[in-house]
């Protein structure tokens, strides 16, 4: 059996499969967008008013200790980050550098997680379904070998349901690619938040060790 014979007997299972997976691939890019949604929702803290907290609790005169437990006492991924630099305040500017990039790695791993599915499923899906559209299309050539005397009808007919594969994967396609950008800018924003509150923080410890 030639290749073309193989695939064209893959083909005529029919395209209904390719549905099935893309409803799955929607059902998970669907839980991943509510899991990720209600995780950004709760790592919102005002970083403004962090940022003037923090410079007034270093400069009471008690050093960067108040400042540490205040920011360990919030939740959200600049406090974290923050804290965590502040932790190592004391071995001076470059360990607070160190210890904060390390932090400030693994927080962004843990906003990026399962990102990387809905991306693959935005850009993707579209062609599964196509795939699902092309398998559907021979399957109704190929009845249409077989029940010539249906004309045009029996063709169109199976390219009509063929089609449905595509429209599906376009559907399934849509909202992931949404939610991708969407969480994409929000892990930016929240980032350059946690820079500036960081930042922040270096300059503080330059004040700081500038009056000594």
């Amino acid at each position: 059996m030639s290749i073309t014979q193989s695939f064209k007997s893959f083909a005529l299972l029919g395209a209904e499969w390719v549905m099935w997976i893309l409803i799955i691939l929607s059902l998970i890019s669907v839980t991943i967008m509510i899991e990720r949604a209600i995780y950004f929702f709760r790592k919102q803290p005002d970083v403004n008013e962090i940022i003037q907290k923090v410079k007034e609790k270093i400069a009471n005169g008690k050093g960067f200790k108040d400042a540490g437990e205040y920011l360990n006492s919030i939740k959200g991924i600049a406090p974290v980050i923050a804290a965590s630099a502040l932790s190592d305040a004391e071995k001076g500017i470059n360990a607070v550098e160190e210890t904060a990039q390390s932090s400030r790695i693994r927080e962004k791993m843990k906003l990026e997680k399962n990102l990387a599915f809905l991306g693959t499923v935005g850009n993707n899906a579209p062609f599964i379904g196509l795939f699902g559209t092309v398998i559907g299309v021979i399957q109704a050539f190929h009845d249409l070998s077989l029940n010539s005397t249906g004309g045009a009808s029996t063709v169109m007919s199976g390219i009509s349901e063929a089609l449905v594969a595509t429209a599906i994967g376009l559907l399934v396609a849509l909202p992931a690619v949404v939610a991708y950008n969407t969480f994409s800018r929000k892990i930016k924003s929240i980032m350059g938040d946690s820079d500036a509150l960081l930042h922040t923080i270096l300059s503080e410890i330059n004040s700081q060790n500038s009056k000594k």
